[in-house]
């Protein structure tokens, strides 16, 4: 196969989250990434008048304006006091965290966009900014290519409502200067406001690993309609497994490389209380790491299903290490088709897989599934992070967008030894990597070849670039068996 308790109420009289109104789609929560001033000011004073007025006990039956209500609407306990902190921490120099009623919604008129970027208290430091700007010399990778002295000035002493800093974005670039097979981004977010609070280095490291695509000036596009993928079915003499996956992440909790051991849990008891609705093919069970045995555990890595702890330095020197097991687990189908990892890389990671080349059907199981799983998180209160320009938000930039990587396990003797094997895959946006993962070579003459782009282009498309893409594979490698030459395509974005 391929390789690769409910939260506590305040008090007694605060009203049950079950009672309180859902928000519809199109006034989501955007605040924090909204390109507007006037938009941060009203998003702000919204979420906190819906607050005050639901979590307080204080709701009558008088109506609210619609765009009023926050649709995240269960929120509760620790989660709440989260986003209270969320929101209240954004105005600097006041103790506004110490006002609870009509003190802290006055407050939160005069909130600012330049104030909510600087996002709660600056950083104290001991030294000037040039004393801690890191060594970048022998660098490669995107974030040290636009991290500049001025930069890290700019941005050194803000951090986000959850305190997650400039520092703690990069450490994992920092830490590695390079990657053997691929030029790596080396910065993660924190949280979905790390996009905001940084935008002045992540912005140019999104619009260099996404070819081109500018966060300030484009949309990002969103198709789950499988049925407009044409072709699809490989030949499998070459293409040995094929798979789609794509992650998503629950508003209002914190990103793996900054999240508590409760927000963890609290991803993990989520997904799982919405996984359990799943019908049909798609009915599966969850299996927790921490409650499966050595022997389950083992069978599931050992069948390429279930990710072990992480070991890249890439993701450990990034934090998602912390913890493990805790919180962390796999669901799956029972035929181990469509599975959810929990809390690896992201909070989840949605995968739809199988043997074999029919690559169509595996991206038809892969949207049904996805619809499915966002209907049932929504039904339960909650919604993924997504917004227009950056699409759905994920831990790496590199998986912003659709954060969709279609690939299939192909095996290429032939090509893989033609000097030309390199740009012909720049050319068509794929690249490669071993079949264990980003940190592994190609074993023999098998590579995991996938989609280049993730941002900028819908699902549909970059699926159909990868079936396109590895059809011109086979078919070179078809050529070469026979003695016959082949050429290098011209670059994907130049072809009609």
């Amino acid at each position: 196969m391929y390789g690769h308790n409910g939260p506590r109420r305040t008090s007694e009289s605060a009203r049950p989250c079950s009672q309180i109104p859902p928000l519809p789609r199109s006034l989501a929560y955007t605040s924090s990434l909204s390109r507007s001033s006037d938009h941060f000011q009203q998003s702000a004073l919204y979420r906190l008048f819906y607050i005050c007025k639901h979590w307080s006990g204080r709701h009558t039956n008088d109506k609210v304006p619609a765009q009023l209500y926050l649709r995240r609407r269960s929120a509760c306990g620790t989660t709440m006091a989260s986003h209270f902190a969320r929101i209240l921490s954004t105005k600097r120099h006041v103790g506004i965290l110490s006002l609870v009623g009509a003190g802290s919604l006055t407050a939160g008129i005069f909130l600012s966009r330049d104030q909510h970027v600087n996002a709660g208290s600056q950083v104290r430091r001991l030294y000037p900014a040039s004393a801690e700007y890191p060594d970048l010399r022998k660098h490669n990778n995107c974030m040290a290519s636009h991290l500049t002295p001025g930069v890290y000035a700019k941005l050194c002493d803000k951090a986000t409502p959850n305190g997650f800093t400039l520092d703690n974005a990069i450490q994992t670039g920092v830490d590695n200067p390079g990657h053997p097979f691929i030029k790596t981004v080396g910065m993660v977010a924190g949280d979905e406001e790390s996009y905001e609070v940084f935008a002045d280095l992540f912005d140019p490291v999104i619009k260099e690993r996404h070819n081109g695509y500018d966060p300030r000036a484009m949309t990002h596009p969103t198709d789950l309609e499988s049925s407009k993928v044409r072709s699809g079915m490989f030949d499998e003499r070459y293409v040995l497994s094929s798979r789609v996956r794509t992650g998503r992440s629950i508003r209002g909790l914190s990103l793996p490389p900054a999240c508590t051991r409760a927000e963890r849990r609290e991803v993990e008891r989520v997904v799982v209380d919405a996984l359990a609705g799943l019908g049909g093919d798609l009915s599966g069970h969850y299996y927790s790491l921490t409650q499966m045995t050595e022997k389950e555990q083992q069978q599931l890595i050992d069948d390429h299903f279930l990710f072990d702890k992480p070991v890249s330095p890439l993701l450990t020197c990034a934090g998602m290490a912390r913890d493990w097991p805790d919180a962390r687990g796999i669901w799956h189908n029972n035929e181990k088709t469509f599975l959810i990892w929990i809390n690896e890389e992201d909070h989840t990671r949605v995968i739809s897989m199988e043997k074999g080349g029919n690559m169509k059907r595996v991206f038809e199981r892969f949207c049904r599934g996805l619809k499915e799983v966002e209907r049932l998180i929504t039904e339960k209160g909650w919604e993924f992070m997504w917004n227009e320009r950056l699409g759905y938000i994920l831990t790496c930039p590199s998986n912003l967008g659709t954060g969709l990587r279609a690939g299939v396990h192909i095996k290429l003797p032939n090509l893989s030894k033609d000097p030309r094997f390199p740009k012909i895959l720049e050319n068509l946006r794929l690249q490669k990597r071993g079949t264990g993962g980003v940190d592994t070579a190609a074993v023999g003459s098998t590579f995991d070849i996938s989609n280049l782009d993730r941002l900028g282009q819908s699902e549909v498309q970059l699926v159909q670039t990868v079936i396109d893409g590895v059809n011109y594979l086979i078919e070179c490698e078809k050529k070469l068996e026979k003695g016959q030459d082949i050429r290098v395509p011209p670059p994907l974005n130049q072809q009609k």
